[in-house]
């Protein structure tokens, strides 16, 4: 799937005409999740990352001070309000595309970095009756899981949940949970939408049938009290894999937020919708807040110190839309928030 970011540009002299701007917390306030989907396949370079841009992934890791921590043990954390160390990062994997097997696999191994793998069973089960080979077998989810991987419900047919009842999104949950059960002798706790999509009725479904958090596909850093059940994860892919970006995220630190609006990220009747929030932390250098909806730079109004309105002029086409709000901190740093929008198909 494609998705564009951009970044506000400035220059040596602006920023010296700037107020002094907030250091990033030092712990407990952010994590950083990371999604791949496909590694080392360049048919889909859209949802691949190259194998040498992954090296490169890892090796940042690997050397720049960051902390890659099993993704339950950072869910942990955030839910408890438990400290987390700084630049924490935990990676996922969307899917159990064959390649991240034998391409990502051995490497993660390697550099000794736990991942968690969010697998639709349908799928698997295809790949393990000797169809579709683009996915892993049950042999290679249970080397995985031997190794440390942790497993996430991702349904079982990977279908569009906000456009589905509630009534099948039940049902495609539950036989994925049955599934893995079977497979693997328990049901996973931690949820990932499929396509990222998601409204308010299908997370209070996921809250309602036990999982502790859930996942979407929309970048940004995972802050104090933030939505568990539709929590952010940035996307790397072969256009938005290069290192730089890639600094950029890792490093990324949450923009904490409250009185979003509007509450439902699933666009119904009111298109376009009226987005705002209020920045809770920092309180400084909001003057260099910067808005993007998808690829176009916003119209964005400061209400008072803290209040922020994001103004569309048109309507929200049918599918995906995604706002990304950063802002640079004092230490080369990004506070990141972002949202993503569904309009019905």
């Amino acid at each position: 799937m494609g998705f564009r970011i951009h970044f506000v540009a400035l220059s040596a002299v602006a920023a010296l005409c700037l107020p002094v701007l907030p250091r990033a917390a030092a712990a407990a306030d952010s994590a950083v999740i990371l999604m791949y989907h496909r590694i080392g396949d360049d048919r889909y370079p859209s949802t691949n990352i190259r194998i040498d841009q992954f090296e490169d992934h890892l090796a940042e890791l690997k050397t720049g001070g960051y902390h890659v921590l099993p993704l339950p043990e950072i869910v942990a954390a955030i839910r408890e309000g438990k400290p987390l160390p700084d630049r924490a990062v935990g990676i996922t994997v969307d899917d159990a595309y064959r390649s991240v097997f034998e391409n990502g696999w051995p490497r993660l191994k390697a550099a000794g970095f736990p991942f968690t793998l969010f697998m639709s069973t349908d799928p698997v089960d295809q790949a393990s009756a000797g169809g579709n080979s683009e996915y892993m077998t049950w042999d290679h989810v249970h080397e995985l899981v031997a190794g440390g991987v942790t497993v996430g419900n991702h349904t079982a047919s990977h279908l569009h949940m906000a456009d589905a009842s509630p009534e099948n999104n039940r049902r495609d949950i539950e036989r994925a949970a049955a599934r893995l059960q079977e497979k693997l002798g328990h049901q996973p706790k931690l949820f990932a939408y499929p396509y990222g999509e998601a409204g308010l009725a299908t997370a209070q479904l996921v809250a309602d049938m036990g999982f502790t958090v859930a996942f979407g596909q929309f970048s940004g850093a995972i802050g104090p009290d933030p939505e568990l059940f539709y929590l952010p994860r940035f996307s790397l892919n072969e256009t938005y894999g290069d290192i730089k970006r890639f600094r950029q995220v890792a490093s990324a630190v949450a923009l904490s937020v409250t009185d979003v609006t509007p509450a439902d990220p699933l666009i119904g009747d009111i298109n376009p919708p009226a987005i705002g929030f209020t920045v809770r932390q920092p309180s400084q250098g909001l003057g260099r807040l910067t808005c993007y909806i998808s690829s176009e730079k916003s119209n964005l109004e400061r209400l008072g110190d803290t209040r922020f309105e994001v103004r569309v002029q048109k309507p929200f086409p049918k599918g995906r839309a995604r706002l990304n709000c950063t802002m640079p901190a004092a230490d080369g740093r990004w506070y990141w928030y972002g949202r993503q929008f569904y309009v019905g198909r």
